[in-house]
């Protein structure tokens, strides 16, 4: 469907469709995840993936915390339409505000995972 949307549209059009989607997705997040500590939230975020299909995982370091993702559920998505990798690092920051998260691994990349470092700010 969105390669039929791009051919009608624009491959822009749809690209700043999927972002909007996903800062509203971002907004569902921060809502459902609430003001508590980071680990909780980090916490609750890993939990909320792994019902949206992604094999997902936390843990805590010395710098802040790492979400790592071992699968890509929206992966034939992202074949057509590559951006959105970068919506997803945007969704993480928006969900936890007080945070600046950075990607440490890319599955889209060639690496085995996406993995995300999680710092309070």
């Amino acid at each position: 469907m969105l390669d039929t949307l791009a051919e009608t549209v624009g491959k822009d059009q749809v690209s700043n469709l999927l972002r909007k989607q996903w800062v509203r997705k971002a907004l569902e997040y921060r809502q459902r995840l609430g003001n508590g500590a980071l680990q909780e939230r980090v916490a609750s975020l890993v939990e909320i993936r792994k019902t949206e299909g992604y094999m997902a995982e936390w843990h805590s370091t010395a710098d802040g915390f790492v979400i790592t993702e071992y699968n890509c559920a929206i992966s034939q998505i992202v074949e057509s339409f590559p951006s959105v990798c970068g919506n997803e690092l945007e969704m993480f920051e928006l969900a936890l505000q007080d945070c600046k998260v950075e990607r440490t691994h890319w599955l889209a990349g060639g690496e085995h995972r996406c993995g995300y470092l999680v710092q309070a700010k």
